[in-house]
């Protein structure tokens, strides 16, 4: 079977909301910089009166025998690699050759290893693994060799509700907790360039969430890359009271001496790397013992294939995986084939599951707490044409 064609489709459309559909940002690495502290802007579409404005883009990957493999929604400028730069890799070859695909796209981006150029061969990978589904009617989980669990645990990720509001937070964490979530995860608004006032707000954010939900529930905190040692030491002595499940991505994903400095000093388990790439970048962060959990995105770290092999290298050290949530579809058939004991979660990103989903025909849900796996064959995506406003199909030159 053979790739006749990669094409990108550009996609708009109006996800409905009440009010904004982002209600407050996180802390980001650029927030050392007061011009950008302040700023509250966000990705994704643009709020308008008549809901959320989506632009977005998916790749789908045609063959010689009609199968169809279908990944995304991807940013632009990825969108714009697979259509330039890594079509003349797949082109006319076997649509059934992952392994040998993923290599040489690999050796073809030189200075591709990290970025958007990784998320290029993310995307298409998955799309391959889509195909390889459909072409053989079986979900992808099945050929994976699974499934352990056919439903998956879920947990909220709180990104975009309001972090500063006490009353907001806890009545947002009681329905959450009532929708069946077994764990919830929330953000920072502040960092160390926010001064005293910023910490204690931090720390009220958990107290806040602790109290809502009781003693006997997971809760997880995202520092987005956006703290230092010093600064996650105080955070950490003035919180642990509370029990985290974890604190995730407390310094930028290069610095892991940083990491480990952290694992040596506090008592909180550490979570991250979802900003990191291939099985090689895994491996240091794995080496070093520096994370408790690894959270690859499976869409960014090199595709299912890739997110296969770092999930094997990590229960060699008896690591928890726990890829992050940007795509539910894939995760849901990763987290189908892995030891419950190793992926005890998967994450269900609230808002963005809202917007990657918005264009999907059956988007998948959090029933009672839990992500049932898709039994159809592939990944079980497909583009709902009554969601589409404009589009256009982008080709490579």
């Amino acid at each position: 079977m053979l790739i006749t064609e990669v094409r990108l489709r550009r996609l708009q459309g109006t996800l409905p909301t009440k009010g904004d559909l982002w209600e407050e940002r996180l802390v980001r690495p650029i927030d050392i910089y007061p011009e950008y502290r302040v700023r509250n802007d966000h990705e994704g579409g643009i709020q308008t009166a008549d809901g959320f404005k989506i632009t977005t883009h998916f790749v789908e990957i045609h063959t010689d025998e009609g199968v169809t493999g279908l990944a995304g929604p991807i940013p632009e400028g990825v969108a714009y690699i697979i259509a330039k730069h890594l079509r003349k890799y797949l082109t006319g070859q076997d649509a059934i050759a992952g392994e040998k695909l993923w290599d040489q796209m690999h050796r073809g981006m030189v200075h591709g290893r990290q970025g958007d150029a990784m998320l290029a061969i993310s995307a298409v990978d998955c799309a391959l693994w889509d195909l390889r589904g459909k072409w053989l009617n079986q979900p992808v989980y099945r050929l994976l060799g699974g499934p352990t669990q056919t439903k998956i645990p879920a947990y909220a990720s709180m990104l975009g509700f309001a972090v500063l509001d006490a009353g907001k937070v806890r009545e947002r964490a009681i329905e959450y907790k009532e929708k069946g979530y077994r764990a919830q995860k929330w953000f920072f608004r502040h960092g160390p360039m926010s001064g005293a006032e910023g910490m204690k707000k931090n720390v009220e954010l958990v107290r806040t969430l602790r109290n809502a939900v009781g003693e006997d529930y997971d809760l997880m905190f995202d520092c987005w890359q956006s703290m230092d040692v010093g600064y996650v030491v105080d955070l950490a002595e003035r919180i642990e009271e509370y029990k985290p499940r974890w604190l995730e991505e407390c310094v930028m994903p290069d610095r892991i001496d940083s990491y480990r400095k952290l694992s040596e000093r506090i008592r909180i388990p550490l979570s991250g790397a979802e900003h990191e790439y291939t099985r090689w970048g895994f491996k240091r962060f794995i080496d070093s013992e520096a994370l408790d959990v690894i959270q690859p995105d499976i869409y960014w770290c090199g595709g299912l294939t890739e997110t296969l092999k770092i999930a094997a290298y990590a229960t060699v050290h008896d690591l928890i995986t726990i890829p992050h949530g940007h795509s539910s579809f894939v995760t849901a058939h990763f987290s189908a084939v892995q030891s419950p004991i190793h992926t005890p979660y998967q994450e269900y990103l609230v808002k963005w599951n809202a917007v990657h989903q918005h264009f999907l025909v059956d988007p998948l849900d959090v029933i009672d707490g839990m992500i049932e796996v898709p039994d159809r064959p592939g990944l079980a995506m497909e583009i709902d044409r009554s969601k589409i406003e404009a589009e256009d199909i982008i080709f490579a030159a």
